[in-house]
């Protein structure tokens, strides 16, 4: 007794061909990871809760110093401390939600190049950065105008606004990258937060590693950014030690997430 299997020449054939389809477009995949960010409720609180907190924090600084301090500057150094918490929080969310909700099998059947859509979420992450720097420098200049002081715009120079602008680009890259390389969102929130800190103690109580940490520690090296918005310049020296402990804690980790989101099993 034998069987016969069907030639494909008996009927219609089952391969579906895609190659006059044309390529989705790289600008509507950083708009759909836009609207990724605000469409979940997670993302919606926490868009709300970076303006909200943002404001508040600007709003107490300004009952609580005298007019001469409401400068532009003071305002612009306080802003960048809630957002420097919240901004990278947003860059977790926006590469681990694909794997805790299981959507990034649908993500990369629609657009199979893994390599676009991280670059994608790198660019819409970046974009809400320049947007959360525009709205506190919108702020920051309102509370400046209100508050009185005497030259509240005195000495702002175009690299104040780059230096604030590097910081939440930083941060939020950074909460990128911990979202690439651990793909889990709790582990990358808590990784993000605890080992800075960490770190950040362990070269504050050894005295033998003190010299070392503006060249290995991120929050020492950030540290002169903060003091320039009160009018100080960084020297070379710090903008080597700055881009030292950035490529150790960010384009690193970054590249390394890349390449585990480009071989990792989709689920």
């Amino acid at each position: 007794m034998s069987t016969t299997t069907p030639s494909s020449a008996s009927g219609p054939s089952m391969t579906l061909d895609v190659s006059g389809t044309p390529k989705v477009p790289f600008t509507r995949l950083v708009g759909v990871e836009l609207r990724k960010i605000y469409d979940t409720r997670a993302g919606r609180w926490l868009l709300g809760a970076i303006v909200l907190i943002t404001a508040a924090i600007m709003t107490i600084f300004f009952f609580a110093t005298d007019a001469p301090d409401r400068t532009f500057g003071n305002f612009i150094g306080i802003s960048a401390t809630p957002q420097g918490f919240l901004l990278p929080v947003l860059g977790v969310l926006l590469v681990t939600s694909e794997w805790s909700q299981r959507t990034a099998m649908v993500t990369f059947a629609l657009e199979p190049s893994r390599g676009k859509v991280i670059a994608a979420k790198t660019i819409a992450a970046l974009l809400f950065g320049i947007a959360a720097f525009v709205a506190a420098l919108a702020v920051a200049a309102l509370c400046t105008l209100l508050g009185g002081a005497e030259g509240g715009f005195d000495g702002i120079e175009g690299t104040l606004f780059g230096l604030f602008l590097a910081l939440q680009l930083f941060t939020i890259l950074q909460g990128v990258a911990y979202g690439l390389l651990l793909l889990n969102t709790p582990a990358a929130i808590v990784t993000l937060f605890v080992a800075p800190i960490a770190s950040t103690i362990v070269f504050n109580l050894v005295s033998a590693l003190r010299d070392l940490a503006p060249w290995l520690d991120l929050s020492t090296a950030q540290a002169p950014l903060f003091e320039s918005f009160g009018g100080a310049g960084l020297t070379g020296e710090q903008y080597a030690q700055l881009g030292t402990t950035t490529l150790i804690w960010i384009v690193i980790p970054f590249v390394l997430g890349w390449l585990r989101v480009l071989r990792a099993e989709v689920k």
